[in-house]
């Protein structure tokens, strides 16, 4: 189904009618069903893809918390079909748009549910798929994948003989994990919980920075220890901040307005607030906290303060633009904030009143806009921005009103908004696209049509995104 509804931004602005769209407008529409529901059965909670979107990982929880990974299957063109001499039967069935195996299953080591699924950023780029899951029994899990490549090309044997073997196990967290996070270069890990805490690992992994290029080069990979540090985690910090369980964390660019590191972490928590994690000589400390009435005018400006805390309940979701200066954050009270990073030099001529920051150095991350009902009184629950490559900068996310919306902004001189003050149109809606809550919501990575959801009766969907 389709509607379009255009939501202003703006904290004092109301939300205007439906109005219906003629067939030609945008669309989301179900693609194919890699899971069908199962509502008595285990919820599907998270779901990643790999780097170059050719993997596709998803975890379900009890009463059997298991990992799925499917493998995208490489499309075939009209001018291969064309020289091959096979029927039309045939044609018909190796060109459809999108066509996912199932490849393995992991059941093992976790003793509680899996919470969290996250393929590192060099997935499949040397050959080498590494994914990490993070569970209630407080471990995270690194997983290789080892292909057989023995298999015969039997469908009914594919699952089992492609094999992910645990690499690593690290602990640290006191009970639950609840959301993993990588950072765009794969040599940090973050993982966060119901102890409130975020621990951060430095990963030496395949294809990173003192990782090696192959396996045969790293010892944890080919199990082998000849006394290098290539292959092996090193937890370098803990943080300790929100005053309640750390639902979602974000790796973005520091743009040199953070610390001295080149990237920071966000992170949201039960406790209603943001966090903004930043490095400097060696240590993470927090830089700001965002979430209790801190957005503010800028001088000379039409946007007005929206006053008090942006949200009113737990931040259950975040997503960080491509660029790292535009964040959104969605919470159970039904509503999705939008932030913008400002640097340090704007911050102080735009803000001198503004003196909510740990170092004079530091940028500031301020509210400019509100989608105060983004699924109406339901939570938020999952947000993912789309990539560069999709080309459209579109947002999608997933509510408890078992609906899928996605984000357009409106950038036109005629009733357009500013990076100050931006204003967003849903522009296309899946209604009762799961039997309960949406639980995680993933573009592709490189195909900017392509979206994956899960949710809580336990279905795995894919999703064509037309921009009409």
């Amino acid at each position: 189904r389709y509607r379009n509804k255009k939501l202003s931004t703006m904290a004092t602005a109301s939300t205007p009618n439906d109005s219906s769209a003629g067939a030609s407008g945008p669309s989301l529409e179900p693609l194919t069903t890699l899971s069908p529901s199962t509502l008595t059965g285990s919820p599907a909670w998270s779901a990643s893809f790999s780097i170059d979107g050719k993997y596709l990982a998803v975890c379900f929880g009890n009463p059997n918390t298991h990992v799925k990974v499917w493998e995208h299957q490489k499309e075939v063109t009209s001018q291969q079909l064309t020289n091959i001499n096979i029927s039309k039967s045939a044609k018909e069935q190796e060109s459809k748009e999108e066509e996912w195996k199932l490849i393995a299953t992991i059941r093992e080591e976790h003793t509680r549910t899996i919470r969290a699924v996250a393929f590192a950023p060099t997935s499949s780029t040397f050959g080498v798929p590494i994914l990490a899951t993070g569970s209630f029994d407080g471990k995270v899990m690194i997983w290789e994948h080892y292909p057989d490549n023995a298999n015969d090309n039997d469908d009914t044997t594919l699952e089992n003989n492609n094999a992910f073997e645990p690499i690593a196990q690290l602990e640290g967290h006191e009970n639950e994990i609840k959301c993993l996070a990588w950072n765009a270069t794969g040599s940090l890990l973050a993982s966060c919980g119901r102890d409130k805490t975020i621990w951060i690992w430095e990963c030496f992994l395949p294809g990173t920075i003192g990782g090696s290029e192959n396996t045969a080069n790293t010892p944890m990979l080919n199990g082998q220890n000849n006394g290098e540090d290539q292959g092996e985690f090193e937890c370098l910090a803990v943080l300790q901040g929100h005053d309640g369980d750390v639902k979602s964390i974000v790796f973005g660019p520091s743009h040199s307005q953070w610390g001295e590191g080149e990237e920071i972490l966000v992170s949201a928590s039960y406790d209603n607030t943001i966090k903004v994690w930043a490095e400097e000589g060696g240590d993470w400390y927090c830089a700001a906290t965002l979430g209790g009435g801190d957005s503010f005018a800028p001088q000379q400006s039409v946007m007005p303060s929206t006053g008090g805390a942006v949200h009113a309940s737990t931040i259950w979701s975040l997503g960080l633009t491509p660029g790292g200066v535009r964040l959104f954050s969605g919470s159970e009270d039904g509503s999705m904030a939008i932030w913008k990073m400002y640097t340090a030099s704007e911050r102080k001529r735009l803000f001198p009143g503004n003196n909510a920051v740990v170092c004079s150095t530091d940028g500031l991350w301020n509210c400019v806009g509100k989608l105060p009902d983004a699924h109406s009184t339901y939570s938020v629950m999952s947000i993912d921005c789309a990539p560069s490559r999709a080309g459209h900068g579109r947002i999608v996310s997933g509510g408890g009103d078992n609906c899928i919306n996605i984000y357009r902004e409106e950038t036109t001189s005629v009733g357009g908004g500013c990076s100050d003050a931006p204003k967003f149109a849903i522009e296309a809606v899946a209604d009762d696209a799961h039997g309960g809550d949406v639980n995680c919501v993933k573009w592709h990575p490189r195909d900017g049509t392509c979206l994956v959801s899960c949710g809580d009766d336990g279905a795995v969907k894919l999703w064509k995104y037309r921009r009409g």
